[in-house]
């Protein structure tokens, strides 16, 4: 897959005349590289549907909270995005800090009202995303969660929302990578929860986040909700060779039954 995204990735290039620099890792599924020293090139693949409207949420948010879009090729999946500098992302802060930039952000991106969007909505993702119950003993619990919840439609969330997405922008901070879709804001929560990858939740960690989104307006019972929903759309399958600890979206799960 990488070599043809970068053959894609050179073809835009020369088209744009932009100076293509070396891939960026990080950049796991798509092609991500410098263009240029103001600009980021990104390249989606087809096979990555969850992105299929990035375009069209950075636009909304029009660079309140998230990376500004400067030009964009929807045959090509291709995102020239602004370079956010210096873009050290939020697990290299301390949990405070994480916290309060997740918090700013977040609060920015969900005042995007959604109206004659193409996304997706949260109730789609989980009919998409949710395992049958002979998966794992916790899918009922998580079934029996969203069963009882009305889901709201009206904003644009992140739905990727955690610290490896939240990057530093000068003295503020904005949000990368989105998968957008339309719900509320408390759907979002759940990946901060459970991140940074280098570190281990625990219950009272757990609690203090949800308690200070709570206390920025969001519902904390909600998140909850979410968190457990999301746990097992997220946390499942467990691939070859891995157990459950291996898998943060399930221990944050279990921190909440």
């Amino acid at each position: 897959m990488l070599p043809r995204l970068e053959a894609t990735a050179r073809e835009i290039a020369k088209e744009w005349s932009l100076e293509l620099g070396p891939r960026i890792a990080a950049g796991r599924y798509s092609y991500v590289a410098p263009a240029g020293h103001d600009a980021i090139l990104k390249i989606v693949p087809v096979e990555d549907d969850d992105a299929d409207h990035i375009a069209e949420a950075l636009r909304l948010w029009n660079g309140l909270g998230a990376v500004r879009l400067l030009r964009h090729d929807a045959a090509r999946r291709a995102l020239l995005l602004e370079r956010l500098r210096p873009g050290t992302d939020a697990s290299a802060v301390e949990e405070d800090e994480a916290l309060a930039a997740a918090i700013a952000v977040g609060r920015r991106l969900w005042l995007a009202a959604p109206a004659g969007h193409p996304f997706r909505s949260t109730t789609d993702w989980v009919e998409r995303w949710m395992p049958n119950d002979r998966v794992h003993p916790l899918v009922p619990v998580a079934r029996h969660v969203f069963g009882s919840m009305t889901p709201r439609i009206d904003t644009v969330v992140h739905a990727d929302f955690h610290h490896h997405n939240l990057l530093r922008d000068g003295a503020g901070w904005a949000a990368i990578d989105p998968k957008p879709i339309v719900g509320e804001p408390e759907f979002d929560v759940p990946a901060f929860l459970w991140n940074s990858l280098r570190t281990t939740s625990t219950r009272t960690r757990t609690e203090r986040r949800i308690r200070a989104f709570e206390d920025a307006g969001l519902d904390g019972d909600r998140i909850r909700q979410w968190a457990i929903v999301r746990g097992i759309c997220d946390g499942l399958p467990i691939g070859a060779g891995r157990t459950e600890a291996d898998r943060p979206q399930l221990r944050v799960l279990r921190e909440l039954v």
